[in-house]
C-alpha cells in the first residue's frame, strides 16, 4: 500500500507508470534517515519497500547501540560518519521523541598481553574524535561494572556510547518524512533497474515507476540494484547475528555496554542493557550467501553463551524471552559506499552499510541530501517541520494526569498487553499514525506489545481483532509481519461443516429449522399469556 499521493502519468497494458523526482529502495534505518532529510526540500520523493512496513530488514534485528566511534579505521567514510551520527543523536531524539539514552561503553581486556590493543583502540579512537575516551584500571572497571569477570585486566571506557530503540528511530524518521510529504510504497518488491531517455525505470510486481533519481538504501540487496546500473560491480556478503533477548528482571545485571576487543569478524558479542530495561546479548558473526538466512542455530546459541560469560560473570541465562536473528550488509572493502558510481549518473549509493550504521544513519542522511540538493538545485520546503511526537504512553504520566486522559478517552485505561502494560489507546494510535501498522510486528515494533515475557501469548488475539476493526480487515488477512505470514487461515465450524459433507448440512439445516420452531413456540406462550 501508498501512504501518501502520487502523480499519475499514463497507464498502459494494465500497469501504472508513476514519475516521482527521486526513489529510495529500502526503508530501513538508513533509507528513512534520508528520506527524512530530503523532506527538507520541495520534491516528489517517494520510497519503496519490499516489505509490508518500515524496519524490516538489518534496522529490526540489531544490537541497538549507538557506537562511540573508536573502531572504524581512521580516515575511513564509516569512521567519520560514526562520529558524527552519534552526535547528532541527541538533537535528533529530542526532535523525533524516540528513547536514546548515553550510557556509556566499555571495552574489556582480560589479559595483559592484550593491552597493547587497547592501547591501539584508544589511540585511533582519539584520531576519529572520539570524546572523553580514557583506559580504566581493574579496579576502576569493576567499580563500574561489578559484574564483569574478576580476570578483567582493564578496559577501554567511551562515555558518548549510548542505546536506543531501533524500531522507533527508524518509526520515528520514516513518520517525521511522511508528514513532510514524503510517500511510501510498501509490498513493493523492484524487480529491475534501467536508466532510459534521462530517467531511471523501476520495474516492480506492482508496476513501472519512472524517477530522475534513485537512491539505493536496499541493505543487503544494495549490490544487485547498484549491479544492474553500473559497469563496477560491488559485492555485499550477508553477515549473520545471533541474540538473545532476556527480561527486564536481568536489566540491570550490567549498566554500560559490554564489549570484547575487536577482531576481524567484528566487535564481537557484547552484553548490554536496552533503552526498555531488558539485557541483550550479541551477535555472532557468520558469512553466509543466503540474504534471508536470518534463522536461529543451536550453535549461535552455544556461542553466544559462551562468549558472553568470558567478560561478564553471573549472566542469568534463565531469563531469556527470546532469540532472533540479523543480517549486516558486509561489503568487501569493509567501508559505507556513498555517492554515485562514475558510469551510474543519478543513481546514488548508501551501501554496505553495517555496523555502525544505526549509529551513522543521520549523517548519512545529511550526506546523501546534500550531494542530492546540489546536484538538482533542490529548493528549501517552507513549511517543513523538524518535530514529531511518539505515541503516549499512560504509565509515563503523573497518576492524576494519566486520570484524566483515561475519562477522556477509555481506550488508554483498557490494558491489552500485560507484559510491557500497552493499552488499547496505544494500538489505536499505532494504526491510524502516519505510516500506520498494519500487522502485529508493527503494533508490536511501535508499542511492544507482544514484546514482552510472553511474546505475544495473551494478547495476540485482541491486538487481531483491533487491527480487524480499524483497518476493516477479515481476521484472515491479518499476518504477522507481512507476506503469507496468515496467522488464521479459516474458521473451524465452517471447515468442519464442508468436511461433513452433506450430512453436516442437513445436520445445520436441521439446528437451525429446530431453533426457529422454538422461537415461534415461545412468542405463541408469550402471546397466550
Amino acid at each position: 500500500m501508498e501512504q501518501g499521493g502520487f502523480l499519475l502519468l499514463w497507464m498502459g497494458q494494465g500497469r501504472i507508470n508513476i514519475m516521482y523526482d527521486i526513489c529510495i529502495i529500502g526503508a530501513g534505518v538508513t533509507g528513512c534517515a534520508i528520506a527524512r532529510e530530503l523532506s527538507r526540500y520541495e520534491a516528489d520523493i517517494c520510497v519503496l519497500e519490499r516489505c509490508e512496513d518500515v524496519c524490516c530488514g538489518t534496522s529490526k534485528a540489531n544490537s541497538a547501540i549507538i557506537h562511540a566511534g573508536f573502531d572504524a579505521q581512521e580516515g575511513s567514510l564509516m569512521a567519520r560518519l560514526n562520529v558524527e551520527g552519534s552526535r547528532r543523536m541527541d538533537r535528533l531524539a529530542q526532535e523525533l521523541d524516540f528513547p536514546f539514552r548515553r550510557n556509556g561503553s566499555l571495552v574489556v581486556c582480560l589479559h595483559e598481553e592484550e593491552r597493547p590493543a587497547l592501547q591501539a583502540l584508544y589511540e585511533r579512537g582519539v584520531r576519529n574524535g572520539v570524546e572523553g575516551l580514557r583506559i580504566l584500571s581493574r579496579e576502576e572497571a569493576l567499580e563500574k561494572e561489578p559484574n564483569l569477570q574478576s580476570t578483567v585486566t582493564g578496559a577501554l571506557y567511551a562515555p558518548t556510547g549510548g542505546i536506543v530503540c531501533p524500531f522507533l528511530m527508524t518509526v520515528a524518521l520514516a513518520e517525521n518524512a511522511c508528514m513532510n510529504g514524503v510517500k511510501f510504497r510498501f509490498d513493493t518488491k523492484v524487480l529491475a533497474l534501467e536508466k532510459a531517455d534521462g530517467f531511471y525505470r523501476l520495474e516492480t510486481d506492482r508496476g513501472i515507476l519512472e524517477s530522475r533519481y534513485v537512491v539505493n538504501a536496499a541493505g543487503v540487496y544494495a549490490d544487485v540494484f547498484h549491479n544492474m546500473v553500473s559497469r563496477h560491480p560491488i559485492h555485499i556478503t550477508p553477515r549473520k547475528g545471533e541474540y538473545f533477548l532476556l527480561d527486564r528482571r536481568a536489566g540491570g545485571h550490567v549498566s554500560h555496554t559490554v564489549f570484547m576487543l575487536p577482531g576481524s569478524m567484528g566487535k564481537g558479542v557484547l552484553v548490554s542493557p536496552t533503552v526498555h530495561g531488558n539485557l541483550i546479548i550479541g551477535p555472532t558473526a557468520v558469512d553466509t550467501d543466503d540474504k534471508e538466512g536470518t534463522n536461529t542455530t543451536r550453535t549461535g546459541m552455544d556461542i553466544l553463551a559462551v562468549q558472553a560469560g568470558l567478560t561478564v560473570r553471573d549472566i542469568p541465562f534463565r531469563q531469556v524471552i527470546t532469540s532472533f536473528s540479523g543480517l549486516r550488509a558486509h561489503e568487501d572493502s569493509h567501508d559505507f559506499i556513498i555517492g554515485e558510481p562514475g558510469d551510474a549518473e543519478g543513481f546514488v549509493d548508501a551501501a554496505g552499510i553495517e555496523s555502525p550504521g544505526l549509529t551513522s544513519a543521520p549523517a548519512i542522511g545529511s550526506m546523501v541530501a546534500e550531494l542530492l540538493q546540489k546536484r538538482m538545485d533542490l529548493q528549501e520546503k517552507r513549511g517543513f517541520t523538524a518535530w514529531r511526537k511518539g505515541i503516549l504512553h499512560p504509565l509515563d504520566l503523573p497518576e492524576k494526569e494519566r486520570s484524566a486522559l483515561i475519562r477522556e478517552n477509555p481506550a488508554y485505561g483498557s490494558i491489552v498487553c500485560r507484559c510491557e502494560s500497552v493499552t488499547e489507546g496505544e494500538i489505536l494510535d499505532a494504526i491510524h499514525r502516519p505510516v500506520g501498522a498494519r500487522s502485529l510486528d508493527g503494533i508490536k515494533r511501535r508499542t511492544r506489545a507482544g514484546m514482552g515475557r510472553c511474546q505475544s501469548g495473551f494478547c495476540a488475539p485482541r491486538i487481531m481483532e483491533l487491527l480487524q476493526r480499524e483497518l476493516s480487515m477479515s481476521l484472515e488477512e491479518i499476518t504477522k509481519s507481512g507476506g503469507s505470514s496468515r496467522i488464521v487461515t479459516g474458521r473451524f465450524k465452517e471447515s468442519t461443516e464442508e468436511n461433513a459433507g452433506d450430512s453436516g448440512k442437513e445436520n445445520t439445516e436441521k439446528r437451525t429449522e429446530e431453533k426457529t420452531l422454538e422461537r415461534f413456540e415461545k412468542k405463541r406462550r408469550e402471546g397466550e399469556a
